[in-house]
């Protein structure tokens, strides 16, 4: 029962590690483009500051799709199963 404790406690401290760092991220790409904006807007016509935003943003969606969890294409539970399979079957 203890194993399992710790591990729980390892896993949801993981878990607010990554939202934690989701919330940075966010709060860079909000002060960061901005910025951008300002410069690409003020020294050239050519929009380039559209490629940062949309390279991050993509990159953001993807960080927040790992660190709330919401994966499309293995469900909630998919990750215990797996890790119950693997522990059985000794193949790792």
């Amino acid at each position: 029962m203890e194993f399992r404790d710790d591990l729980k406690y390892k896993r949801a401290k993981e878990k607010v590690e990554n939202i934690k760092g989701f919330y940075g991220n966010l709060t860079s790409y909000l002060i960061v483009i901005p910025i951008l904006a300002y410069i690409n807007y003020s020294t050239t016509s050519f929009l380039w500051v559209i490629f940062p935003a949309l390279g991050w943003g993509l990159g953001l969606v993807g960080h927040a799709l790992h660190a709330f969890t919401i994966n499309p294409f293995f469900g909630k539970d998919w990750e215990e199963r797996k890790i119950a399979e693997l522990m059985k079957d000794g193949n790792f």
